[in-house]
């Protein structure tokens, strides 16, 4: 999957996981007992508020392109020079290589262990009260990997993603939810998006990394199996075919629109306390 569905993805998962949102449907029309004629989107299962909302999806975005840090010379690696490229050349010798420990199980639970152990420092600060830090200065990483990726700042303004990502990851350090447990979920919801998604393609991915297990030769010219189960250990469900396909930008249509109608929701919301506690004043 493209770099850029990978970030839209990753803030999509958690706009969905912490809003719902309830659609009237009174302009179709249904059978008499089918009950309220609504459509919720959305699971709401978390309770962060509007600027969770947004400080969350921000972090996710930048999350699910973390695991392709595993390599030095990915697009994301010249996001932050000279830092991204250093992190990324560390991420990649650790993880053995590109599309293995950070496409696995164990490299989904090594990232949100790093995204808890910043999350425990906190700090008091009047008037914000409860801050951030090991939170924000992780996001400046992970705010200029989703500026790169989407596209936001030209390749030519070298030093503007230092200034993008130091400003969002100010604005995440002091209004993050007041859950601790908010960031490590966030990576963890990124991380995972990433993995689904070029699960969702034909390279696949080794969940099972240091292990590998090649299919038998008699298995590998069994229809499915060899669809799912791939000839260099790796596992798919190809349904979305090579990167970057047709396929995979009709799905990434409504999924941008998604993010965007969840997140526009969401300044609303906060603009609209901020105009009420000005007219309070």
């Amino acid at each position: 999957m493209m770099g850029a569905h990978h970030a839209l993805s990753g803030a999509a998962a958690w706009v969905a996981l912490t809003t719902q949102y309830r659609i009237p449907l009174d302009w179709i029309t249904v059978p008499a007992g089918w009950g309220e004629q609504t459509l919720t989107v959305g699971a709401g299962l978390m309770d962060v508020g509007p600027v969770g909302v947004l400080t969350g999806a921000l972090v996710s975005a930048g999350a699910a392109l973390v695991p392709d840090a595993d390599h030095h010379n990915a697009t994301i690696a010249h996001s932050l020079p000279p830092v991204s490229k250093a992190v990324c050349s560390g991420i990649g010798a650790v993880s053995g290589g590109h599309r293995k420990g950070t496409h696995s199980v164990l490299g989904i639970f090594a990232f949100i262990a790093v995204a808890f152990i910043a999350g425990l420092w906190t700090m008091e600060v009047p008037t914000f009260g409860t801050i951030y830090p090991g939170a924000g200065i992780l996001c400046v990483l992970l705010v200029a990997f989703a500026a790169k990726a989407l596209k936001f700042i030209p390749d030519r303004l070298q030093k503007i993603p230092w200034v993008v990502g130091l400003s969002v990851a100010a604005f995440i350090a002091a209004f993050a939810p007041e859950q601790q447990n908010w960031f490590p979920i966030a990576m963890g919801v990124g991380v995972i998006m990433h993995i689904v998604g070029d699960m969702l393609t034909t390279g696949g991915v080794n969940l099972i990394w240091p292990l590998r297990f090649k299919p038998p030769r008699v298995l590998r010219k069994v229809p499915v199996v060899s669809w799912i189960w791939r000839p260099n250990g790796y596992f798919a469900m190809p349904v979305l075919g090579d990167a970057g396909s047709v396929r995979e930008w009709l799905l990434l249509v409504p999924v941008s629109a998604y993010v965007i109608l969840g997140m526009g929701a969401a300044t609303f919301s906060i603009g609209k306390v901020a105009v009420l506690a000005l007219a309070a004043l």
